[in-house]
């Protein structure tokens, strides 16, 4: 919903009532007046008649004012509704791009391979696409439990924080890359920050599994100045790899995300690889 939708408050009240008031002065303007009870007359009419129109404009506009408030309300409620459910996409795609994605790159690993050693690998792929189809079909399970619940949308799992990144990396490898983690400081990072880190290298990662296969990636969060910098670099795909296309949606929602904390996302080729570069803005100290 644009913020162009959003109600603007303006009582039509007060002009109603000074348009009465001055056909009022008017009137009384006319009427002739020849003896003083007849002035007082007028003037308690006229005193009368303008107290009645001015709390006739209080009340009006206190209603007016109150029928605002609940458009304003719901137009809050319906953006704080549609944030929601961009949310829910996001993780809807991430839950599906990741667990699907696992699965179709396990399977295509395993088929080529003859021997013996062939036959271990498609057990162990087997293993790993049961358990990324179980752990998919839990999170479906929670999401659609939390749709179907009254009320406000609760959170799905805990916030990610840097300390999942090393999770992240061992999911990455089970995919068949190659996901090796730089150790770096970078200091108190807040919290938003945090969960889109996390969100760009989950998505570089599941995307050097689509594309890439069992390739080899380097993942490094580092503070330079008052900017925390994400990348994730890949060296290519590998041989004989053939790449599983995704939506296409994975980048732009990241690119969304970062842009919404002021930061950039640049995704490129680099050499026979590909480069994912997040850098997002967070003084230490800033919280979100």
């Amino acid at each position: 919903m644009d913020s162009a939708d959003r109600p603007t408050w303006r009582s039509r009240a007060w002009p109603a009532a000074l348009g009465t008031l001055g056909l009022l002065t008017a009137g009384l303007l006319l009427v002739g007046v020849d003896s003083m009870a007849g002035a007082v007359t007028v003037a308690l009419v006229a005193f009368a008649a303008s107290a009645v129109v001015l709390a006739w404009a209080l009340i009006a506009t206190r209603r007016q004012r109150r029928a605002y408030e609940d458009r304003l309300t719901a137009w809050a409620h319906e953006r704080a509704a549609a944030a929601e459910r961009l949310r829910i996409a996001r993780d809807l795609h991430d839950l599906a791009s990741h667990g699907l994605g696992l699965m179709t790159v396990r399977a295509a690993s395993a088929r080529g391979l003859e021997g013996p050693e062939g036959e271990h690998e498609r057990a162990r792929a087997l293993a790993d696409i049961e358990q990324a189809g179980h752990e998919a079909t839990t999170e479906l399970r929670r999401m659609l439990a939390v749709l179907r619940s009254p009320g406000d949308v609760a959170p799905l799992r805990p916030a990610a924080t840097l300390a999942d990144l090393p999770e992240l990396i061992e999911g990455a490898r089970a995919s068949g890359v190659r996901a090796q983690l730089e150790p770096t400081d970078v200091g108190r990072v807040s919290a938003g920050v945090q969960i889109a880190l996390c969100a760009v290298v989950r998505e570089a990662l599941a995307n050097s599994a689509r594309h890439a296969g069992p390739t080899t990636a380097t993942v490094e969060v580092r503070r330079e100045g008052a900017d925390i910098v994400a990348t994730v670099c890949d060296e290519g795909p590998a041989a004989g790899w053939v790449p599983h296309r995704g939506a296409g949606h994975g980048l732009t929602g990241l690119r969304e995300r970062v842009a919404a904390l002021g930061g950039l996302l640049i995704a490129r080729e680099d050499g026979g690889g590909f480069l994912v570069t997040a850098r997002i803005p967070d003084s230490p100290g800033r919280t979100s």
